[in-house]
């Protein structure tokens, strides 16, 4: 009789699933898995016969950091080619844990859910001056660089505010601006903008989204931001948060320094010869004596009404803000360009 020799029991295979089984488990748009592996090459999975992208338990564990990580606020575009544990350590989780494939990934309870347009803003929307106004931490969905990602990649989240920053406005409203708020749901769409004439900030009003300069400093931002939160929070229709937005920003609680130039310094400066000197120097002071005229003139402004008084010396701490920035800049120019202050 012949010996018979056990064999070893083959190996069992290594699980694998298909994209639209990991955009389930990250609740993530398959969209946004896409472009993260076509774009970022943050996940690499397998291809089948078939032509479908199969992913490994470490693919689903690596999305899921990944996922973790974009909630917290983090750009795709800065962590995708990190590896495993340097994402892990990120999260704040321990070397060699990560969540398991069975694990749909978490929201918190509660938070104002945005989907941002724009890696600058994203990033200072985490700052602690500005968090420190919102009643909940925020709930970022996702973060996008361009409006045209976020239609393509941020369908069915969805949420409650879509923030798309746009250091200018020119005439028009983009057609991928209501497409991207359609996309992911937002109730509400807001634009935050640098420079922008009348006519752009009207257009984009017209539109039913909240427009607001970009704040210089973050207690304005977040002030404001709060004031979205309330808004959206609230049963109210949601075009209260365009009349509420002008006088949200915080700066009628902070104090403005007194100037540091007279006009007799700065128009020294403004009538240098320019062949002498870099010419921003004669710029920064002219618009120095522009900026200390209108804080003038706005605190002198009559008012009708208490309404009116509080829209002047709103204004007149703006420009007083922006005369003080102005005037270390033009401290640190003419100190490059030799020219002395008195």
């Amino acid at each position: 009789m012949k010996r018979q020799h056990s064999q070893p029991a083959p190996a069992a295979p290594d699980p694998s699933f298909r994209s639209g089984a990991v955009a389930h488990m990250a609740n993530i748009p398959v969209a946004t898995l896409r472009i993260w592996e076509q774009r970022y090459g943050a996940v690499q999975p397998a291809t089948a016969a078939s032509g479908h992208r199969l992913y490994s338990l470490a693919d689903v564990q690596r999305v899921l950091l990944l996922r973790r990580l974009t909630e917290q606020g983090h750009a795709i575009g800065t962590i995708a080619a990190l590896d495993s544990t340097q994402l892990q350590e990120m999260a704040g989780m321990p070397a060699g844990v990560a969540a398991g494939a069975n694990h749909k990934f978490v929201r918190p309870a509660a938070g104002l859910r945005m989907v941002v347009v724009g890696l600058p803003l994203a990033a200072r929307l985490q700052r602690p001056a500005v968090v420190q106004h919102l009643s909940q931490p925020l709930r970022r969905m996702a973060v996008f660089e361009s409006l045209d990602e976020a239609v393509q990649a941020s369908s069915g989240m969805p949420a409650d505010l879509l923030l798309w920053h746009a250091p200018e406005l020119l005439t028009g409203v983009p057609p991928a601006l209501p497409a991207a708020q359609q996309s992911c749901g937002a109730r509400q769409a807001a634009v935050v903008y640098r420079f922008a004439g009348a006519s752009a900030t009207k257009a984009f009003a017209d539109t039913g989204a909240v427009v607001i300069r970009e704040p210089i400093d973050d207690d304005a931002l977040g002030s404001w931001l709060a004031s979205m939160e309330a808004t959206l929070r609230s049963p109210q229709d949601s075009s209260s948060a365009r009349e509420a937005a002008p006088a949200s920003p915080a700066l009628a609680n902070s104090a403005v320094a007194p100037r540091r130039f007279d006009d007799a310094t700065l128009t020294a400066i403004a009538g240098l010869p320019p062949q002498l000197f870099c010419e921003c120097p004669r710029h920064v002071a002219e618009l120095l004596m522009q900026l200390a005229s209108f804080e003038a003139y706005s605190a002198g402004c009559s008012s009708v009404s208490a309404a009116d008084a509080q829209v002047h010396a709103y204004l007149q701490q703006v420009a007083g803000t922006a005369r003080a920035l102005f005037e270390s800049a033009l401290e640190r120019v003419a100190r490059h360009a030799g020219l002395p202050l008195r």
